[in-house]
């Protein structure tokens, strides 16, 4: 599988490795499905994330809604070149933090 889940205090950091498309889908959501306490922080890693797909913006913002509605906060993690231009095109950087 490519994607791991750390979870310490009130953080969840999900990492992707490899590709992000829709493959990895239910496990995505899975990884931050119950996560409903107020004020979490969700961190999308994708430093180890060779591929992103429009599937993956689509789970990125179904994300941002959880969040929302849980008064957390997110962010993306280090994106490489190309992924960040993707997000980048998407105007990602206008609805989250993406910390390069």
């Amino acid at each position: 599988m490519t994607l791991k889940k750390h979870v310490s205090d009130n953080k969840i950091t999900i990492v992707i490795q490899d590709r992000f498309d829709f493959s990895i889908h239910q496990h995505f959501r899975d990884a931050y499905c119950d996560c409903n306490e107020s004020g979490s922080e969700i961190i999308i890693d994708l430093s180890q994330t060779t591929y992103m797909d429009s599937s993956a913006l689509g789970m990125i913002l179904l994300l941002k809604d959880h969040v929302d509605k849980i008064s957390g906060k997110m962010k993306i993690f280090k994106p490489n070149e190309a992924v960040n231009k993707i997000l980048e095109i998407a105007q990602f950087h206008r609805l989250m933090t993406i910390e390069k």
